[in-house]
């Protein structure tokens, strides 16, 4: 599709995907600035994650036919709330927006464009970062990257919910959010998706990223290397999972484990240290013979393309 045609008033159709739980006092600007792109033809798509203060209140505030609220009786956490959201959406194309996180007014027009110039079926943004009413300049290490990373993703993630757009095809193949994971869902889904794609980068700040507060899941879970470990171990198995692929998550796998067991000892756990340590190896055992099982020429073959 041409550039033109890709931004013609005819679509295409982008569904926001908005989880939220208790967060009444947040999400009036999550969902003002959705509503307040340039690029308008939106299906904003809010998940009420069984919120318990006023959120169906503010809800009901906001009078656009654009928007749609499923409700859920039952908190399931983010990855579920997310996953209801994608099975319901209409779009073609895909975008998370986290509910105390912002959009910039040309953030999706802006995006769509680089993606329709790059051919990218997935992509990110620079986020700007606020503590409070403060502006905090990320780590040169958080800066987002662009194309193929994804052995330097394996550290921390590398990709943040709010900053992307990615063609609904693109979570379908992939899997969707691991629901049993509570925490580190998203570093797990971009994994995933990089096994086989590259995540383009619009390098411009189109995020407002709010940060510094007790409900996120960031603070909730202190050391999320285990859920990082559960991730990791879960590519493993995936047939896209390449020899290189294998080579490069064998050595974070090591690295975390590694971090993950100092601290159980730290904290007089040695039994949590060693049934950890011995999980790991374990996988790594069985995923190795079945990467000797492909044969030593597939091997080659899969190293060539990864390095390409």
């Amino acid at each position: 599709m041409t550039h033109d045609g890709f931004l013609s008033s005819a679509g295409p159709l982008v569904t926001v995907i908005i989880p939220t739980r208790d967060r009444a006092e947040l999400l009036p600007r999550a969902v003002a600035s959705a509503l307040g792109q340039t690029w308008t033809a939106l299906e904003i798509l809010i998940v009420d994650d069984g919120s318990v203060d006023d959120t169906a209140g503010v809800l009901a505030g906001f009078d656009d036919p654009r928007i749609r609220v499923l409700r859920r009786d039952t908190p399931g956490g983010v990855s579920a709330a997310r996953n209801e959201a994608v099975r319901a959406a209409r779009g073609d194309f895909l975008a998370l927006l986290d509910s105390d996180d912002e959009w910039l007014p040309k953030k999706t027009e802006r995006q769509l464009a680089y993606m329709t110039a790059t051919g990218h079926a997935v992509s990110q943004t620079q986020e700007i970062w606020m503590r409070g009413d403060k502006r905090v300049n990320p780590t040169h290490i958080h800066k987002k990257p662009d194309g193929w990373f994804f052995e330097a993703s394996l550290g921390m993630c590398l990709v943040s919910p709010s900053t992307t757009i990615f063609a609904r095809g693109v979570i379908e193949s992939a899997g969707f959010f691991d629901e049993s994971l509570p925490a580190c869902e998203d570093y797990d889904l971009w994994l995933r998706i990089m096994l086989t794609r590259p995540i383009g980068l619009l390098d411009e700040y189109q995020v407002v990223r709010h940060g510094g507060r007790g409900d996120q899941l960031s603070t909730l879970y202190i050391g999320q290397d285990l859920f990082r470990i559960r991730a990791m171990l879960g590519l493993l198995g995936r047939p896209e999972t390449t020899a290189w692929h294998f080579a490069c998550i064998e050595k974070e796998l090591r690295r975390k484990t590694g971090i993950y067991a100092a601290g159980c000892l730290k904290r007089d756990r040695p039994e949590e240290a060693a049934r950890v340590s011995a999980m790991v190896e374990a996988a790594l055992e069985e995923a190795r013979a079945r990467q000797d099982g492909a044969g030593s020429g597939q091997a080659a073959d899969w190293q060539a393309t990864a390095a390409g």
